[in-house]
């Protein structure tokens, strides 16, 4: 995936050869993000220090390595009890400096260029420094640093793997105003259009205070949060046996290609 990705975009210099001394923890992770629906060109943000959130919190603990991982402190997610759930990096050859914690829901990973080490008793370090550097630039260019280049991909707006689209969420009163005024638009243009308007006007529909409220309530299975969340619909790849049944009763074998014979109408 890195040799690929690698063909197209800007990054620094050194990325394949990197590339060539990725580590099993380094390899683990990419795998399991390229799991959680990563493609090639998304590729590109993880190795400029996109962030990323993936609704899957046993990845904190696959990602906390025995031999190379170690606590770091960070700013991100601050919601998160750090006593419990503390942030973990890692250090590599492609990753340079890996960071990942939990989230509400799941976990959040990070690439960063330089490895920072701050904490309680120690006395900053040029790599230190440095890393206040990225900070710097981040602040101007509104973009993470990663080890092989920039990304919008920030905690802000970050890139969002396999999100779990059954966990409710609160909007914004704009938001939700909003969106109440476009479902009471669709119920009014639906008395109009799906029967004729005087049978409309003889059965409205029930008058609910939100509308808005029935959307995102749970289903089973991998249904979810949208206009059609509520919906009985399903994808069965099950085959119907009764179908199946009634094609074999009526099935015919087609009748044996034949040349006409020269001269035939």
């Amino acid at each position: 995936m890195i040799e690929i990705t690698a063909r197209a975009g800007a990054y620094r210099k050194g990325l394949l050869a990197a590339a060539g001394h990725l580590s099993p923890e380094e390899a683990a992770i990419l795998s399991d993000l390229e799991r959680h629906g990563l493609q090639v060109p998304q590729l590109h943000d993880v190795l400029c220090g996109g962030h990323v959130l993936v609704d899957n919190p046993q990845l904190y603990e696959d990602w906390r390595f025995s031999k190379v991982s170690h606590p770091r402190i960070s700013s991100h997610h601050r919601n998160i009890d750090k006593t419990l759930y503390p942030d973990i990096g890692m250090r590599g050859q492609v990753v340079r400096e890996k960071l990942h914690g939990r989230t509400a829901q799941g976990t959040w990973v990070q690439l960063e260029k330089t490895p920072a080490a701050f904490g309680k008793r120690k006395v900053p370090s040029l790599t230190d420094i440095r890393h206040l550097m990225d900070y710097l630039v981040y602040r101007v260019t509104r973009s993470n640093v990663g080890p092989w280049g920039l990304s919008r991909s920030t905690e802000r707006r970050p890139m969002y793997l396999s999100p779990n689209l059954a966990v409710p969420t609160s909007l914004t009163p704009p938001v939700a105003n909003s969106l109440t005024l476009a479902l009471r638009r669709i119920e009014a243009d639906d008395d109009a259009t799906a029967v004729s308007q005087d049978l409309a006007a003889r059965f409205p529909p029930p008058d609910r205070t939100d509308p808005a409220s029935e959307l995102g309530q749970a289903l089973s299975g991998l249904a979810g949060r949208g206009l059609f969340g509520n919906s009985e619909v399903w994808v069965s790849e099950t085959p119907s046996q009764s179908t199946a049944a009634i094609l074999a009763e009526r099935g015919e074998q087609p009748p044996p290609w034949t040349l006409w014979a020269e001269g035939s109408p």
